[in-house]
């Protein structure tokens, strides 16, 4: 089975995608890794869209879904995978279903604009390891200090209100159209992303079960 992940900047794609690959047994593949690999092989898609990363272009949409179609093509993936990244536009979703790449189901996070920028202006990034918190959902034992390597937590870019707010703009007006495309082919999902990780998985789980 096929998955993507849709939903708000915040919703938890990756988490849910996370708890998901292992409740199914199928592999996540993000966009960028995709991309790294087929260029680290020297396949002719990776070298493609290498010219245009050399050049500081954006790689086209045509190039980005070339490059997952070829990966899925020439890698065993068992039991399927859950696409992160892909597709972002309306015109990639379409791309996709153009090269034959089959999408079993879309599952789209609903979260609220409001909610969204409270979760996102609540994160806190370990400026050494990686590690993510939440002021109020996963705080760290020691305010502004990481669990796992002790070094200070910080707001990345990304979760400043007004980038929140601007990447919220974006995926309303350019990612959002796509959940009515999959809906008309009777593929989308929504599970309610305002609960707790577990509440939401469960639902996940269980409307994936209806589906199959």
């Amino acid at each position: 089975m096929n998955i993507i992940m849709l939903g708000p900047p915040g919703a938890g794609k990756g988490t849910q995608a996370e708890v998901l690959s292992r409740k199914l047994g199928v592999t996540t593949l993000s966009t960028g890794n995709i991309l790294r690999s087929a260029i680290a092989e020297g396949r002719p898609v990776g070298l493609n869209a290498k010219a245009f990363m050399d050049k500081g272009q954006l790689v086209p949409d045509d190039v980005i879904i070339g490059i997952v179609k070829d990966y899925l093509e020439t890698h065993d993936l068992g039991k399927g995978c859950i696409l992160d990244g892909v597709p972002r536009t309306l015109a990639q979703a379409r791309m996709l279903d153009e090269m034959g790449v089959a999408i079993d189901a879309a599952i789209s996070l609903e979260v609220g604009d409001e909610a969204i920028e409270e979760r996102m202006g609540g994160r806190r990034t370990c400026t050494k390891c990686g590690a993510t918190y939440h002021i109020v959902a996963n705080p760290p034992k020691v305010e502004g200090v990481c669990d796992k390597c002790g070094e200070a937590l910080t707001i990345r870019p990304d979760d400043q209100p007004e980038t929140v707010r601007a990447r919220l703009s974006v995926y309303h007006e350019q990612t959002e159209p796509i959940l009515g495309y999959y809906k008309d082919q009777g593929k989308l999902i929504p599970v309610d992303g305002t609960a707790s990780v577990e509440e939401t998985s469960e639902k996940l789980a269980a409307a994936l079960e209806q589906l199959s």
